[in-house]
């Protein structure tokens, strides 16, 4: 039996699904994954765990209302998704980065990625899986995906269209580096959907 983690960068799915216009149920989401990399090994997939990456948003200080409304949303759909079976939320840090020519605030994410990549080359280094399904974009993860693959780890790309929008929304680095790619296209993610609103 092979064994399974999921890492999700949690802003990389939010921008695919304001793009299509998807909002997902994360349970039916991992599912959909499950079932995807079922048809494409031979033995059966044990899950050991799906982590998600994510940041609170950012609150000034001290914080609008607006803000406090934000926030509390988005720590009550982190204690949502912790309460899903063999699901970790791992929290990094929104900084506010000064603010663009139009006066827009920038915020980055502080910590998010280098948490995925430890847990990825952790988990992989010490054999506690033999497939890895990374759900991002980012050529950030390139040096953990092909850490765990030295160590003989299957390592599945989840991504975004290559034309979802004027930009790609992945790295061809982490593209090519992957052994498996599956596109989180529209088909795909209505299979996830959410019933109701966000």
């Amino acid at each position: 039996m092979y064994r399974l983690a999921i890492f999700i960068d949690g802003g990389y799915v939010d921008k695919l699904t304001r793009a299509l216009g998807i909002w997902i149920d994360y349970a039916k989401f991992v599912d959909e994954i499950i079932a995807a990399l079922s048809t494409k090994t031979p033995n059966a997939l044990d899950l050991l765990r799906t982590y998600y990456y994510d940041c609170l948003p950012y609150q000034s200080n001290p914080p609008s209302d607006d803000e406090k409304k934000r926030f509390a949303g988005k720590r009550r759909f982190f204690q949502k998704l912790s309460s899903f079976e063999r699901f970790q939320v791992r929290e990094g840090r929104l900084a506010h980065r000064g603010f663009d020519k139009n006066g827009k605030p920038i915020f980055q994410q502080k910590r998010t990625d280098l948490l995925l990549g430890l847990d990825f080359v952790l988990l992989s280094s010490k054999r506690q899986i033999t497939h890895a399904a990374l759900v991002a974009g980012d050529s950030d993860f390139l040096p953990a995906v092909e850490r765990a693959q030295q160590e003989g780890i299957a390592v599945w790309l989840f991504h975004g269209s290559k034309n979802q929008s004027a930009d790609s929304t992945y790295a061809d680095e982490l593209w090519n580096a992957a052994d498996e790619r599956i596109a989180l296209d529209q088909q795909f993610m209505r299979r996830a959907e959410r019933a109701g609103q966000p």
